[in-house]
C-alpha cells in the first residue's frame, strides 16, 4: 500500500518534521534541530519498513519545488534592513568574497589530501550555497547532484548546530558579521538559525545566500 501511494513520501516528510519541531520546542537544544531529527526519523522508518529511497522520493520530491520560492522569500527581511546593507556594503562584499574563496580552497585542499575522485570534487564545490542553486552548479560541472544535495544539507545542519557555539568562542557579536557568517557557511538552514539571533542577522544571512550563490557560480569553473 505504501509503495503504491504517490504522496507517501510527501506526507511522511511533513509528519516527521512536525514531530521533530514539537520535540525541538519542548527540548530547546541545538543538537535537536528539526531538520536533523526529521531526517533521522525518515531514515529509520524507511529502513524498518524496507521502503527504498526512490519510492519515498516519488512523493517527497514535490517538497523540493518549494525550495526556490522559499529562497526568494528571504528577500523580505533583507529589504527591511536595506539601510544596514548600504552602510556596510564594502565590509559585506569583501567578507563574502573571503568566505567563498576559503570554502573553495578548503575543498580543493581536502580533495588532494584524500585523493577524491574528480566528480566527487565537483559535487562538493557548491556545498555552501542553497540547494536550488547548488544542484544547477553541480550539473553544469558534470557532477552527481545527489552527492551535492547531501553535502549541502550536511553543511547546513552542522552550521546551524554550531553557529551559536562558534560565535561565542570566536567572540563574534556584531549582528552583520553573525548573519553573514551563518548565510555564507550554512546557506538557508543557517539563515533559519540567524533569524533566531535577530532580524538584522536574518537579513544579512539572506543577503549572504544570494551573494555566495553568485560568487560560487563564478568561482566553481575557475577552480574546476
Amino acid at each position: 500500500m505504501l509503495n503504491g501511494s504517490l504522496f507517501f513520501g510527501f506526507f511522511l516528510s511533513l509528519f516527521c518534521y512536525w514531530v521533530a519541531a514539537k520535540i525541538a520546542k519542548r527540548f530547546p537544544y541545538t543538537i535537536l534541530n528539526p531538520l536533523l531529527l526529521s531526517a533521522v526519523f525518515i531514515i529509520i522508518i524507511l529502513s524498518v519498513l524496507h521502503i527504498d529511497y526512490d519510492t519515498y522520493n516519488e512523493g517527497a520530491q514535490y517538497l523540493s519545488y518549494l525550495l526556490t520560492p522559499a529562497t526568494i522569500c528571504l528577500a523580505v527581511p533583507m529589504y527591511r534592513q536595506i539601510q544596514v546593507l548600504k552602510k556596510h556594503f564594502i565590509a559585506i562584499f569583501f567578507s563574502m568574497l573571503a568566505g567563498c574563496l576559503a570554502c573553495a580552497l578548503v575543498i580543493l585542499g581536502l580533495s588532494f589530501v584524500f585523493h577524491l575522485d574528480t566528480q566527487i570534487y565537483h559535487a562538493l564545490q557548491p556545498k555552501s550555497i542553497t540547494t536550488a542553486i547548488a544542484i544547477g552548479v553541480a550539473e553544469e560541472a558534470g557532477a552527481n547532484s545527489t552527492i551535492t544535495v547531501a553535502a549541502v544539507i550536511l553543511t547546513g545542519l552542522i552550521g546551524a548546530i554550531g553557529a551559536k557555539t562558534f560565535c561565542r568562542i570566536l567572540k563574534i557579536t556584531h549582528p552583520v558579521a553573525v548573519g553573514l557568517a551563518c548565510g555564507n557557511a550554512a546557506h538557508a538552514i543557517g539563515t533559519s538559525k540567524a533569524l533566531e539571533f535577530g532580524e538584522v542577522e536574518g537579513a544579512m544571512s539572506s543577503l549572504a545566500i544570494v551573494t555566495a550563490g553568485i560568487m560560487t557560480v563564478i568561482l566553481v569553473p575557475i577552480f574546476a
